[in-house]
């Protein structure tokens, strides 16, 4: 039997409840995703994303995606722009486009209705003066000066509110309920608060704005969204949701709420990510160590990965913390499978084969992707001069080191078998070359006679190669909450110092001299993604130019962490 979350028990629920009746609300399930236009999307907006769309489309239904466009001073079309192109990326498309905005007109009328049925009054108080006298969760609010207003006499100053009279802040229209309710969103909530301020959509036609509670459900009820899910944090809300809709009397929209997604090592606060981005602790809000989704895309997760990471976790209905390793893995899993495989060189140190025939080059095929047949073979240069890793040779080494070091023989990835013999070096005493012998029996990587090596190098031909920057990605935190900082600190105290590096005159194989970023059908620009043998998966960056390409880490080809928090 399938496992089913339980919002998809309350989807089939209700589809049952309601099938066959004429009367019925629903039919079929239309969800929404209501983003506010303030900044990028993360990872947290992701799992939302894939939830709304992945149930909507499980059971037939369809899914809006509506911007909640109820704060000029923050909000922007850059914003409106990139989170279609985020949701599309995704694999995603909304049924219908909407704004908040769209609704202002029908949102004042019903103001207006509720203020005439004694239902909203205008209050003079100050911000500080309506926080003060709403009490706490143990002690009763005391009733506003204003609350008593007659109806005409509050429709009559709502209008002027909203014909630009007052000052920002110098009036609010609130919903009257209960100062003495035990739920501290029912004593007496603001509706519209003044705002002279420029929308990016509606201009200066208005200078008072709806407040999130009062224009959501209203909102949700105007498209019939039957399943309005959201996380955890509203669930506080979802009376006050209810409430404006019943006094309305109309389409009965209803709330459901789930665990929200927190990753360790990671922040999710749109504030905290902007103040990264104003503040240059990052270069942007596509910078790979940002946990945006432009930003993951920059730094080569695919959709399928992140859709997979969201589906693996699942949908809870209590708040945790999930392992960013768990979206690492997502990623690695979809990449083993897809990414061809290149060799990359990043620290190197020369080797030249003596008895190599000089001036020669042959070539020798190279798996695309083990994982993948089809993908073929592709042909890579070998001659006299190679480049290796540094590290892949030690002068005196320790008896488990299983890589080059005098004396021992190991095989070149595609190649043959080589024994190094001696070494150059500077006047420093570092090495600058090391000399080999080979054996031309082995080509390809085995030896007639059947003797075995432990090590496999991976390599670049000299004559060949290319040169390249790549910038080394690490987690943008050192803590795993950093959010957590001590008394007089602050989460950018938190940050990890070694989140990035530059590595310089790496050493790339030819086929590689072509890669650069690509435009989808969807017109959204992605990077070309590879596994660099033994070293990790790469991908292209924007920054890349004509004679100097720019590679970032996506990710190592293991967990490198585990080490470190073991």
């Amino acid at each position: 039997m399938e496992d089913k979350n339980f919002l998809e028990e309350i989807i089939e629920e209700g589809l049952a409840a309601n099938a066959g009746r004429p009367d019925a609300p629903y039919q079929s399930i239309l969800t929404r995703f209501p983003p506010e236009p303030n900044g990028y999307l993360h990872i947290g907006h992701a799992k939302s994303i894939c939830l709304n769309f992945g149930l909507a489309k499980k059971y037939g239904g369809a899914t809006n995606l509506r911007f909640d466009d109820t704060n000029p001073v923050k909000e922007d079309t850059e914003y409106v722009e990139s989170i279609q192109q985020d949701i599309r990326w995704l694999g995603f498309q909304w049924k219908d486009i909407h704004y908040a905005s769209d609704y202002f007109d029908q949102l004042y009328e019903w103001a207006k209705e509720l203020i005439s049925r004694g239902l909203a009054y205008v209050d003079d108080q100050t911000q500080e003066e309506i926080r003060m006298n709403r009490g706490t969760v143990t002690e009763a609010g005391k009733n506003s000066p204003y609350r008593d207003r007659t109806p005409e006499e509050n429709l009559d100053l709502f209008e002027r509110m909203k014909n630009g009279e007052f000052a920002d802040g110098s009036k609010v229209l609130r919903a009257k309920i209960d100062m003495a309710h035990p739920n501290m969103q029912f004593r007496d909530p603001i509706m519209y608060r003044i705002l002279h301020a420029d929308h990016h959509r509606t201009g200066t036609k208005w200078c008072i704005y709806p407040m999130y509670d009062y224009a959501h459900g209203q909102s949700d009820s105007i498209e019939r969204i039957t399943h309005s899910i959201c996380t955890l944090e509203f669930d506080i809300h979802r009376p006050l949701y209810d409430w404006f809709i019943e006094q309305l009397g109309i389409f009965p929209s209803h709330q459901y709420e789930f665990a929200r997604l927190n990753i360790n090592y990671t922040v999710m606060s749109k504030r905290k990510l902007l103040q990264l981005v104003k503040e240059h602790y990052v270069s942007g809000w596509d910078d790979p160590r940002m946990p945006t989704i432009c930003g993951f895309r920059r730094r080569g997760y695919t959709p399928e990965s992140i859709r997979n990471f969201c589906e693996d976790i699942g949908v809870a209905k209590r708040d945790n913390i999930i392992d960013f390793v768990r979206l690492e893995n997502s990623l690695r899993d979809h990449l083993n499978k897809v990414a061809p495989r290149r060799m990359a060189v990043l620290n190197p140190v020369k080797l030249v084969i003596d008895n190599y025939p000089e001036g020669e080059t042959e070539f020798l095929d190279a798996v695309n992707n083990p994982e993948n047949a089809a993908d073929g073979c592709r042909r890579v240069p070998f001659g006299r001069e190679l480049f290796i890793e540094r590290e892949d040779f030690m002068e005196e080494a320790p008896k488990k080191y299983f890589r080059l070091t005098l004396g021992r023989e190991v095989r070149l990835r595609y190649a043959y078998f080589v024994t190094a013999q001696r070494v150059e070096k500077d006047s420093e005493g570092n090495i600058t070359c090391i000399h080999c012998t080979y054996d031309p029996a082995t080509r390809g990587g085995d030896a007639p006679d059947g003797r075995k090596v432990k090590g496999t190098l991976h390599w670049v031909s000299a004559a060949h190669a290319i040169d390249a920057e790549v910038r080394m990605f690490d987690r943008l935190f050192a803590t795993e909450a950093p959010d957590e900082a001590p008394e007089g600190k602050s989460f950018l105290d938190n940050l990890n110092p070694d989140s990035l590096r530059v590595l310089e005159g790496c050493k790339l194989e030819p086929s590689l001299k072509e890669a650069c970023n690509t435009v989808n059908a969807d017109g959204i620009e992605e990077p070309q993604r590879f596994q660099f043998e033994r070293m990790g998966y790469f991908c292209t960056d924007r920054d890349s130019t004509p004679g100097h390409p720019v590679f970032n880490r996506s990710c190592s080809l293991k967990d490198s962490w585990a080490k470190i928090n073991a």
